[in-house]
């Protein structure tokens, strides 16, 4: 039960993290597309696959989530903590995999892009410290009914 509602609020916190992302950095502002290193068509290819992706792990979330809440074992901070956290996991593997590693793109090309890099990071970890504290208040929540 604990794990199907963590699973479920991760997925869809990984989902609607990659639709922030696609929707504000890719296409509104137009700073990147997900891999930036061919032609423009590439890119715009690449956004499409990142889109599919993150409406799979949407669905996939949200189909979860219609179980839990159809066997009645829906947990709500559980399952928001999960959606937090998921979506911290995912803006951090961005900055630090995706961005640094294995250079696909940058959040923007700018000279300065420290700042750009430490808004994105520090923020991903906010979200994580978020998602566990949130995670960590369902399970004493429990201890104290149990």
């Amino acid at each position: 039960m604990k794990k199907r509602n963590i699973w479920s609020g991760i997925l869809f916190g990984i989902g609607v993290m990659g639709f922030i992302d696609e929707l504000v950095f890719h296409q509104l502002l137009q700073w990147h597309h997900f891999y930036d290193w061919s032609t423009t068509e590439v890119g715009i290819f690449a956004d499409g696959l990142f889109n599919a992706f993150a409406w799979f792990a949407t669905i996939g979330g949200l189909f979860l989530l219609a179980d839990l809440k159809r066997q009645q074992i829906f947990q709500r901070t559980r399952w928001w903590g999960a959606v937090i956290l998921g979506a911290g996991v995912f803006q951090l593997f961005d900055g630090i995999v995706l961005h640094k590693i294995l250079r696909v793109h940058q959040i923007r090309y700018v000279d300065n892009l420290i700042v750009y890099d430490l808004v994105w990071n520090i923020g991903s970890i906010i979200l994580i410290i978020i998602g566990i504290l949130l995670l960590r208040k369902a399970t004493q929540h429990e201890v104290k009914e149990g």
